[in-house]
């Protein structure tokens, strides 16, 4: 059975989006972008909502051409285009870079996924990821909580139906006062 990750940057006060989709809070430093491109690479699929695969489809297709772009940055483009990925949407009808897109019945699909043969799944976007949370889908949390308050947005944390029991398995801070704390989920 697949391991599935839930983890995004958050703010101190629990949001991964200010109101407006702002995400300006969470530049990250050369460290903790490593961090994410190593995270990344252990990954062997992604799954994606549509409003986080709007932002990285937007970005990283072509990362790896950008005259300014890092070593870490240029690894991080190529990575990502040839990670396996799945966009859930009903509201969007194509995707390319080694991606393919599932329409309708997200936890069944997901379900699926993790009993399949394979390394770690990364979820990511809100919607999706909630819904995975209340159906105790995921086995991992990483929250890279970045020092500043936002106030609102998009949380997280979804509401849910019962209490989820984590055990920390690792905690580390990076540069600009940046903390991981990653979680298992306790079965």
């Amino acid at each position: 059975m697949r391991k599935l990750i839930f983890g995004m940057n958050v703010t101190l006060d629990g949001y991964i989006a200010a109101p407006g989709d702002v995400i300006g809070w969470s530049a990250p430093s050369d460290e903790l972008f490593q961090w994410w491109l190593d995270q990344e690479r252990a990954n062997d699929l992604s799954l994606y909502g549509r409003k986080l695969w709007e932002t990285m489809s937007s970005a990283w297709p072509t990362g790896d051409q950008q005259p300014d772009a890092t070593p870490a940055q240029i690894e991080f483009a190529r990575n990502w285009r040839d990670t396996p990925k799945v966009v859930f949407s009903s509201t969007i009808d194509k995707v390319d870079w080694n991606t393919r897109l599932v329409t309708g019945a997200a936890v069944a699909e997901i379900t699926r996924l993790k009993a399949e043969d394979g390394g770690p799944m990364s979820i990511g976007g809100a919607t999706l990821a909630g819904a995975a949370m209340r159906a105790g889908l995921i086995d991992e949390y990483a929250l890279v909580t970045h020092p500043a308050l936002v106030g609102g947005g998009t949380p997280f944390f979804t509401a849910l139906d019962s209490w989820v029991n984590l055990n920390l398995v690792e905690t580390r801070t990076f540069p600009g006062g940046v903390v991981l704390t990653r979680y298992e989920t306790r079965r």
